[in-house]
């Protein structure tokens, strides 16, 4: 006689599976939104190093607009991870820098940024050979 085939012991528990629509897997879900972004991370990354001016992010991102920059650095504010400044010179200057709670977001993405930046010769090199591979 052979070892039977059919399951036998299958009443095991399972791990409970987090609810989505549980308030705090939605309240997770829109932070993962807002830090996932392309252009959250960017601006968490160069605010890193100090706080920097309006015009001076728009720079260093490159390729984003005045108004997605505005939009992106007032949800990063409202999400108490940016601190908005206004001097009161003429004209007005205002600069951007991250708050205690940006700060540790910035020790977590800080790594991802860096492997990015290490492996961009890579990632070129690996797009070129798949798309010279799938076109022909």
């Amino acid at each position: 006689m052979g070892t039977s085939l059919k399951p036998a012991h299958i009443d095991l528990p399972a791990a409970p599976r987090p609810d989505p629509n549980h308030a705090d897997c939605r309240g997770v879900a829109s932070i993962l939104a807002r830090v996932g972004d392309k252009w959250s991370v960017l601006i968490i990354v160069l605010l890193g190093d100090g706080p920097k001016r309006f015009n001076e992010i728009k720079r260093l991102v490159g390729g984003i607009s005045q108004r997605m920059l505005t939009l992106t650095l007032r949800g990063l504010e409202r999400d108490g991870l940016v601190k908005r400044t206004q001097f009161p010179t003429i004209p007005p200057r205002v600069e951007y820098e991250l708050t205690q709670l940006g700060r540790s977001l910035w020790e977590a993405v800080k790594p991802l940024g860096e492997w990015a930046q290490g492996h961009v010769k890579h990632i070129s090199g690996a797009r070129a050979a798949f798309d010279k591979k799938t076109t022909t």
